[in-house]
């Protein structure tokens, strides 16, 4: 199969409303300059459209016309090398669509370590912070609670009675071994992370494995969270003031 067909098949197997990028075309290094004259004739058939250099989109048909990618999909080519996961969405962003927040930021914060990504597509802004675990499709559930445990204190306009229950309900719906793993993944956190999580299972007694997390902290520290200790009974226990 020659270069041009590949390409046409991979955009093919796209659903309309798809960005991506050369790396999503799993061509070899060779095969770019004939890649990039195949892109060329599609845009120019209208079959795709560009968006930025080397940044194209498959139109999705409607009765108003072609219309373009959302946000989450014109990130997902920077949250991608190939078929394989090095990022996932954090800040605000997360954190509206988790109910934390009615905030709607306008910059896309991406949790990477591999890269880093600071770059702006239609006005809307896309930087990267440097996460805390490595990424990859089985673990994203897991680092966006961490994370947002993490950012507990700085979540702008939120309720923290309903944060608690919210987050909460998301431990809930984990089975044991991705509790364990939740656990596994909040010792290469902040202290204050581990501490406030500790307090959020054990107020649910959602994990019997808690020992390790009690154990990584240091018994004379503390950890100020406001008046968290109203709702959450379990706070002193893990020096959370």
């Amino acid at each position: 199969m020659n270069t041009a067909q590949k390409i046409r098949d991979k955009i093919s197997s796209f659903e309309g409303g798809t960005a991506f990028t050369y790396d999503q075309m799993g061509i070899e290094n060779e095969e770019y300059p004939a890649a990039a004259k195949a892109i060329e004739r599609m845009i120019a058939q209208k079959e795709i459209k560009r968006i930025s250099k080397g940044l194209f989109y498959k139109p999705r048909k409607s009765i108003f016309g072609d219309l373009k990618p959302n946000e989450e999909q014109l990130v997902k080519p920077y949250m991608y090398e190939g078929d394989r996961r090095i990022a996932y969405i954090t800040g605000l962003s997360l954190y509206n669509r988790m109910g934390l927040t009615t905030q709607v930021p306008n910059t896309i914060t991406l949790a990477c370590n591999k890269k880093r990504i600071n770059t702006e597509i239609n006005n809307l802004k896309i930087k990267s912070v440097k996460s805390y675990v490595e990424p990859d499709e089985g673990n994203i559930r897991l680092l966006e609670i961490l994370d947002a445990v993490k950012d507990f204190k700085k979540i702008p306009d939120m309720n923290t009675d309903e944060a608690i229950n919210r987050l909460q309900d998301r431990f809930s719906t984990l089975d044991g071994d991705n509790r364990k793993k939740l656990i596994k993944y909040a010792l290469q956190y902040p202290p204050r992370v581990r501490a406030l999580l500790g307090a959020l299972l054990s107020d649910q007694q959602l994990s019997s494995d808690l020992s390790r997390l009690k154990k990584s902290l240091n018994p004379l520290s503390r950890y100020h969270f406001g008046a968290i200790t109203d709702k959450l009974s379990t706070a002193p226990q893990w020096n959370i003031v």
